[in-house]
């Protein structure tokens, strides 16, 4: 008996809004506070992570990870994370990205639970600031888990918020971490991306997703 598709699980970054060069802007001004220099292939690695992981791989990479303290990495974070959160006071429900706010209204209109699955901690300042509140029904954001992507724990946080089991969700991300949980988790996978592997949906942009999409990706896949 098919399993009906009951919760869509969206990442936030990449996915509903684009935000990932506000976030390599911040940190690449909080890298150059300690001379280091980052480039976009090192933001490339950022994607999907937390912040406290994003730090290590950023002093791993200027080869200076043992000179600072836990309590002086704490400080960078914080300072990365005051210039990031000054930053999302430009966007706008404008910022949403194609085919996201469709999306949400077929997802609305066929009574199909949404959920919100972002290792971001300003996840709900983003989502007051896009006007999307309201269209999502659980979020699960880095203060409820204890173990960040490619680790399954925020999705299932985000099935266990919405009442539903992994069976019955489609997760969608745009980083590889993210698919690589979203198929630990036990749900399908898609993938927003042209450099990502192993999901069960691979598409080039968000303008391509649609509820008849993700039902159709839904049957090839029982």
């Amino acid at each position: 008996m098919p399993v009906r598709l009951k919760a869509v699980i969206f990442d936030l970054d990449g996915v509903v809004t684009d935000t990932a060069h506000l976030h390599f802007l911040a940190w690449r001004q909080v890298a150059g506070e300690i001379d280091i220099e980052i480039d976009e292939q090192i933001n490339e690695q950022l994607k999907g992570i937390s912040r406290m992981d994003s730090l290590e791989r950023i002093l791993r990479s200027g080869g200076v990870a043992e000179r600072f303290s836990q309590q002086e990495k704490d400080q960078l974070a914080d300072r990365k994370n005051q210039l990031y959160v000054e930053s999302l006071k430009q966007l706008h429900p404008g910022s949403i990205l194609p085919g996201i706010a469709a999306l949400l209204a077929e997802l609305r209109k066929s009574g199909i639970l949404v959920g919100l699955a972002s290792v971001s901690l300003n996840a709900p300042r983003i989502l007051d600031a896009l006007e999307l509140t309201e269209q999502f029904d659980f979020c699960a954001d880095a203060s409820k888990i204890q173990r960040s992507k490619p680790d399954p724990e925020i999705f299932l946080v985000a099935c266990a918020g919405l009442g539903v089991t992994p069976e019955e969700c489609i997760g969608i991300e745009d980083a590889q971490a993210g698919i690589e949980a979203i198929n630990a988790s036990g749900m399908l996978s898609v993938g927003i991306g042209s450099t990502l592997s192993g999901a069960d949906l691979l598409l080039a942009s968000t303008s391509e997703l649609s509820l008849p999409l993700l039902l159709s990706t839904r049957q090839n896949n029982e």
